[in-house]
């Protein structure tokens, strides 16, 4: 490991938001196509509901009184797809969105907020519409841009037939980069550095596995630090992200290792299995877990990686790719409401896929990309306000953001754990099981007898006395975090 590794420290403090830029928000602003999507209607692979980033700063608001203090964007430029992974100008944000005025605009007004933004950077391909890709579509073997890609024969087959040239998944509408061209990695590089330097808080790297070459990615993170030492750099890895976490390439990853074990658990025998697709290919294996199961497989995790990359992994229940987390349980609302605490007071920086926070549901894509309905009859407001009490308390607490993470108590589907920093230190229990429990917790050399708890979620203290925390009451499937006062 690099000794000198060291992620940004508002990673640490950030309370991420996911936005699905054609589906959050649309301003009047944005001049709009005639043939869009009613916005409540399903949501189409190819379909556009008419989103920009004006609407994202209309909303900022409510981002604000949420707690959200960062947004992850899915891409923004210009491309040929309603959710922009098909980039034609890297240089260039989509005037569907509102173009490069709404980024400024948004940028601006989010900084004064102290919100921080984050990109996606779709670098391992891009589209028939690409410049460079387009200019080979005209001029063939005469192109200057052949070494740009891996072309196997002209003219090249990118509408009919098998695709003459290496693309993403076979697909013929995304060329694959050849990065071994130096040309390639000094543009991608220069586009990296210019929207750094036009203000973006940081990147999360599009199947950044796929472009195979570590020295790839170093000097990728060399170019985006020297820009801004403190920019954040998270990648798309579903499995186990070592490689790339040693201090020389990615600051942190989406921390999709972490959600199969919130589905596993959580969700378990509850969840409707089928909707997992294929993320669970990850962990072979690995079916339903138990407690004992969670338990190693979280604390598994906590050690996997270096300290300052846990400490900035981008925690998620659910993704534009995945079904989402409500839909998963079936519905089940207290197991939902379990997950998001556990994932809120979790070492880690969590992430809130857009409408999660008001009980939206989705299938797998393009599902799971419904519009978000801003006509609040359609929100479950305890869903919301358990939303908004599990981030408080994460903004409120050091000890949730940066605190150590130790199991004191793990039986009959009930998990205890402590968070401590310092002077702060909370204690955090989940029963998974349809009985009420009572417990008694050993918390000796953890706070001392005398000390007392409060509940932050509700009201009541606990004392401890000789070293035990007495008669904790959970109700099924519920948790509790207290504090020590």
């Amino acid at each position: 490991m690099t000794e000198d590794f060291e992620t940004p420290g508002w990673v640490h403090d950030a309370v991420f938001y996911q936005i699905f830029p054609d589906r959050f928000a649309k301003s009047r602003r944005v001049q709009k196509a005639t043939n869009l999507e009613d916005w409540l209607s399903p949501p189409t692979a190819h379909g556009y509901k008419g989103g920009d980033l004006l609407g994202v700063y209309e909303k900022l608001d409510y981002l604000q009184d949420l707690g959200i203090n960062a947004i992850y964007f899915n891409p923004i430029f210009q491309s040929a797809s309603n959710h922009r992974y098909h980039t034609h100008d890297y240089m260039k944000v989509d005037p569907m969105l509102g173009g490069d005025k709404a980024l400024k605009k948004l940028l601006r007004a989010a900084h004064q907020r102290n919100i921080r933004v984050v990109l996606d950077g779709v670098f391992n391909h891009a589209s028939r519409g690409f410049f460079q890709f387009n200019d080979i579509l005209e001029n063939g073997a005469q192109s200057a841009y052949i070494d740009w890609f891996d072309i196997r024969g002209y003219p090249l087959n990118a509408y009919q037939g098998d695709p003459n040239y290496r693309c993403w998944w076979g697909l013929p509408a995304l060329p694959e980069f050849n990065t071994d061209n130096p040309q390639v990695r000094s543009f991608i590089y220069s586009v990296a550095q210019y929207w750094v330097d036009e203000g973006i808080d940081g990147w999360r790297l599009d199947v950044p596995f796929e472009i195979d070459d570590d020295p790839f990615w170093q000097e990728f993170r060399q170019v985006v630090k020297k820009a801004n030492p403190r920019a954040y750099i998270t990648g798309e890895i579903g499995g186990d992200a070592s490689r790339w976490l040693a201090g020389d390439q990615f600051d942190a990853v989406m921390n999709y290792m972490l959600t199969y074990g919130i589905w596993l658990y959580f969700g378990g025998a509850d969840a409707n299995q089928e909707l997992f697709g294929q993320w669970l290919q990850h962990v072979p294996g690995m079916g339903t877990l138990d407690l004992a199961g969670f338990v190693h497989y979280v604390e598994g995790l906590l050690t996997r990686y270096p300290h300052q990359a846990v400490l900035a992994q981008m925690n998620l229940l659910d993704s534009h790719d995945t079904t989402r987390c409500l839909t998963l349980f079936n519905g089940r609302k207290d197991l939902f409401l379990l997950a998001v605490l556990f994932y809120m007071t979790y070492p880690g920086a969590p992430c809130v896929y857009y409408g999660d926070e008001i009980g939206m549901e989705g299938g797998q894509d393009p599902d799971c990309r419904r519009a978000f309905p801003w006509d609040s009859n359609h929100w479950d407001s305890a869903i919301l306000g358990f939303y908004q009490k599990c981030i408080n308390l994460r903004h409120a607490h050091p000890a949730l953001r940066s605190g150590d993470f130790k199991t004191v108590y793990a039986r009959d589907d009930v998990m205890v754990f402590v968070r401590r920093l310092e002077q702060d230190q909370l204690l955090v229990a989940f029963n998974r099981s349809d009985q009420t429990q009572h417990i008694n917790v050993t918390v000796s050399g953890i706070f001392a007898d005398g000390s007392v708890l409060k509940h932050e979620l509700s009201n009541g203290v606990l004392a401890v006395r000789d070293g035990m925390l007495l008669e904790l009451v959970l109700a099924p499937f519920s948790g509790v975090v207290m504090s020590k006062i």
